[in-house]
Formats: C-alpha cells, sequence, structure tokens
C-alpha cells in the first residue's frame, strides 16, 4: 500500500523546509508528497519544489485545499498533515500495518505540542482522552483515511472551519478511528502567539459553537480575526 502525504500551506516558508526534509525517507520508500498552495507569496513554493512530488494551486481554505490534493493523489491511503506537524519514525509502516492488522480504514495520532510547559501537557492528554471518547479527529493529529471511504463520504466538507470534525463525523459512519499512541509533533507557536488560556478558551466556544449549528463562515472570520 502506498500513502499520499497531502500538505495545505500558505505563507510556511519559516518553517516548510524542515517539514518537508523530515518526510523524505516516505519519498525514499515510494510514497508520495503533495503540496498544495493557498496563494503563499514570501516563498513557500520555491523552498518546497526540490522536497515535493507534486506542488499545486488551489483556492484557499484548507478543505478546499486538501480536496485539491487528494484529486490528484495516487497512494490507497491519504495521510493529512499541517505544515507545522513532524510524523513520527517509520509513520508509513505504523499507519499501514494497524490498517491490515485492525481491518479499520481511517485514523489519526497523539500530539505531543512542542512548548515544555507543563500545561501543553495537561492539554495534550484532554485532546487525547477526548478523542477517543468521541472518535473525532482534528487537523492536528494527522488524520490519514482510504483513499476509498475519502471518495465515498465525499472528502472534506468545503467549510471555512471545523473541516476536521465535519469529516470524522462522515467517517464514523463506516467505522470507529484507528487512535494511535504514538505522537505527532505539532508545533504550539499559536498557543505562544495568543495565550494558552486565551487558545483553549477560543477553541472550546468555536466548538460548541458549531456543535450548535453557528455557520462555519461566521467562526472562520472569528478565528481568523482572534489569529492576526
Amino acid at each position: 500500500m502506498k500513502i499520499s502525504v497531502i500538505i495545505p500551506v500558505l505563507n510556511e516558508a519559516a518553517l516548510i523546509t524542515q517539514t518537508l526534509s523530515t518526510l523524505q525517507p516516505l519519498r525514499a520508500a515510494g510514497h508520495e508528497l503533495i503540496l498544495v498552495d493557498g496563494g503563499s507569496s514570501d516563498g513557500t513554493i520555491a523552498l518546497s519544489e526540490p522536497l515535493a512530488d507534486q506542488i499545486i494551486q488551489s483556492s484557499r481554505g484548507r478543505s478546499r485545499q486538501m480536496n485539491a490534493g487528494a484529486k490528484i493523489a495516487r497512494g490507497d491511503i491519504l495521510l493529512f498533515l499541517h505544515s507545522d506537524t513532524l510524523l513520527p519514525k517509520g509513520a508509513d509502516q505504523l499507519i499501514i500495518r494497524e490498517m491490515e492488522k485492525r481491518s479499520k480504514n481511517w485514523g489519526r495520532f497523539d500530539v505531543y505540542l512542542s512548548g515544555r510547559r507543563l500545561l501543553f501537557r495537561i492539554v495534550e492528554l484532554l485532546m487525547k482522552l477526548r478523542s477517543r471518547i468521541t472518535g473525532i479527529a482534528t487537523g492536528d493529529q494527522a488524520i490519514f483515511i482510504q483513499r476509498k471511504l475519502f471518495e465515498t463520504v465525499g472528502g472534506f466538507p468545503d467549510i471555512d472551519l471545523m473541516e476536521d470534525i465535519a469529516l470524522s463525523r462522515l467517517l464514523k459512519r463506516y467505522g470507529s478511528p484507528i487512535c494511535l499512541w504514538q505522537r505527532v509533533v505539532t508545533s504550539s507557536r499559536r498557543w505562544h502567539r495568543n495565550g494558552i488560556f486565551r487558545t483553549i478558551l477560543l477553541m472550546w466556544f468555536l466548538r460548541l459553537a458549531y456543535f450548535y449549528k453557528t455557520d462555519p463562515r461566521t467562526l472562520g472570520r472569528l478565528y481568523g480575526s482572534r489569529n492576526q
């Protein structure tokens, strides 16, 4: 089985080389790396060209960018990775082995936030427990899906925020996720930039508002205004 790693990017020149460099062993093993740019103007594309198999442009927005990458992907498994997230060593074999062993067709990793403060360890634990209890995966957890199932559910809903939660709800109809205990390392930059408690409160507010049917476009504008 082959994996297509799909990374949506927008002005990530500061970290994209590190992210893509860690993925080169996957390329050497025959897997595919696709970068989907939403209109970068900072040199992201030039830095990425030697390190990716395909680089394409799409309209801005993670759901639209990831769907665009999935359309051209050739792998049996689609792995959606944020540009500030690093996979554990041997991630490809972990995914393939667990899918075959458990006869499940989608899943995610646990998360390690890069910050050293104790509060980050608590946040990680809560993320892990919430995901296992609800069967909902978030983009920070590097969601992986068998290509056929992704196509069956119609891909990511075309919304501006909470696309990962919306997709998880669709996937749950076909079975619970594989919850790998191995961890991806996700940058804590947004937590440092906006404040840990403020970020926690904002994310819980957005999820609660989404649960009560608030328009994702409204949530997207609110999220964007808090992260400028």
